[in-house]
């Protein structure tokens, strides 16, 4: 669990109803609906999950083929089948209704729908919660969606970094070091005694949920304060940076510090906790991976240059391919690797939305178990997933930055950067079967070769993976 207890979790915002835009009023839907759907009062039969897919997947075809007249019929059963208070399903389907509207208006199909999209947009922007160290700390520890992946990984740099004198931890991880303070509780009992630790942040410009309402300063200083009342030493730092060129002068900045700084006996662990994912892919058109910013008339030293700044990649390269290339180059101990296992990189809309549908469920069908109905923490919860779908359905191009992929994907990456796959011990997995158990009755894990996999319901959530140097 978290180790930051000054206050108790403090209640989120509430996303204002659905029903503040009133999608099915008449100065917006004169129109019934086609030939061969019933009235509303007939729709019941129109509640299952796939049945709302397949509407979802004809909506968004006629989006795309720019036909606004059944686009806007489809957008009326769905408003009727999918309230924003109904079912895990017609909550799922009313956030995936909002991102087809925002669409629909973003591409001239709809636009009559315009000012419609502009409410929703307003509504999700201004409502996405902005948390304080301490809500933060708790809403983590609500479901094992992040907790699996923390115990996890500490209990794989545990006992990677045994017996160092100094740790230098890269921490990639959405959740802006939830992780650390367990980590540090762990470290702090080691019968040798407890290393020095350099603890390494990278402030990305992206307003990515969870978003946060203090510093990268503030959470430094705790955190430094945390590790003090453990007798453990802790320097702090954050670079600013930015996925959208796959972290390029966040790696820069450790290649010089470890060049300058690093310390004879210092393991060096990049942790990457559901980050990854934001870095461009090859679906995503790009310009060629910055190289090192360097200021003006000087010259960076050509053991500090990256491989690749002088010979731009051939076409199939990404950002996130040179990324995975630019750590192995590090030398690093030990490579934490834990993100969604889901794919939503296609180009196709309708492709995307199909797996996204088929992913995103499980987030709202978990929601029941740790979060009563009516709560602004389930409001906040599921305004998220909102700013995701939408993200996933509405946009495009560089502003489309929700792109995870599946293990098997990440395990090719990372195996043609050099890396290779580490099983986890068989401690690891006590302590991962003994966080589940906090945990509601369709929460599990299974291994899968080296790698663990987190499952609702015998479907896959997240997966945890070890990577050294080959």
């Amino acid at each position: 669990m978290m180790q930051f207890t000054e206050t108790p979790l403090q209640p989120l915002h509430q996303i204002p109803p659905f029903t503040t835009f009133a999608m099915n009023t008449n100065h917006i839907f004169r129109t019934r609906p086609w030939s061969g759907i019933p009235t509303p009062k007939a729709l019941g039969s129109f509640g299952d999950a796939n049945c709302m897919e397949q509407l979802l997947v004809h909506c968004a075809n006629a989006i795309e083929r720019n036909d606004a007249t059944l686009a806007q019929q489809i957008l009326w059963v769905l408003n009727n089948i999918a309230p924003p208070d109904g079912d895990s399903n017609q909550r799922l389907a009313c956030g995936f209704l909002r991102a087809l509207i925002a669409r629909a208006a973003k591409t001239g199909t709809c636009k009559m729908l315009t000012a419609v999209a502009n409410i929703v947009h307003t509504s999700l922007a201004t409502n996405t919660h902005k948390f304080s160290i301490i809500e933060l700390a708790g809403f983590v520890d609500l479901t094992p969606w992040h907790r699996f992946g923390f115990t996890a990984a500490n209990a794989a740099i545990l006992e990677a970094v045994e017996g160092c004198s100094a740790v230098h931890i890269v921490d990639l991880s959405l959740t802006h070091c939830m992780q650390i303070p367990t980590l540090i509780d762990a470290i702090a009992s080691r019968l040798e005694g407890p290393p020095l630790v350099k603890l390494t942040v990278a402030g990305a410009t992206e307003d990515v949920p969870p978003m946060l309402d203090f510093s990268y300063a503030e959470l430094g200083a705790k955190l430094v304060n945390f590790a003090r009342s453990r007798n453990v030493t802790m320097e702090f730092r954050v670079i600013p940076s930015s996925s959208s060129d796959g972290f390029s002068s966040f790696i820069d900045q450790l290649r010089v510090d470890h060049f300058i700084h690093g310390t004879s006996g210092e393991a060096l662990v990049i942790n990457c906790h559901m980050m990854l994912h934001y870095v461009p892919e090859e679906t995503l058109a790009s310009s060629s991976f910055s190289s090192t910013v360097v200021p003006a008339n000087t010259t960076p030293p050509p053991l500090l240059q990256f491989p690749y700044d002088t010979s731009p990649p051939s076409p199939p390269s990404s950002h996130r391919m040179r990324f995975l290339e630019a750590l192995r180059s590090l030398e690093p101990t030990i490579v934490v690797l834990v993100d969604e296992d889901a794919d939503f990189t296609s180009s196709n809309l309708v492709t995307r939305l199909r797996s996204a549908f088929n992913y995103l469920w499980i987030p709202y069908d978990t929601v029941d178990t740790f979060l009563p109905v009516g709560s602004k923490q389930r409001q906040w919860y599921e305004a998220d997933l909102c700013w995701k779908i939408e993200n996933v359905v509405a946009q495009e191009g560089p502003q489309r930055v929700e792109r995870p992929e599946r293990k098997s994907q990440w395990v090719q990456r990372m195996r043609s950067a050099s890396f290779r796959g580490v099983a986890f011990s068989e401690e690891a997995v006590s302590d991962v079967k003994r966080m589940l158990d906090e945990h509601a009755a369709g929460w599990g894990f299974k291994r899968e070769e080296e790698d663990l996999v987190l499952t609702w319901k015998g479907h896959n959530v997240v997966f945890a993976t070890i990577w050294v140097p080959t």
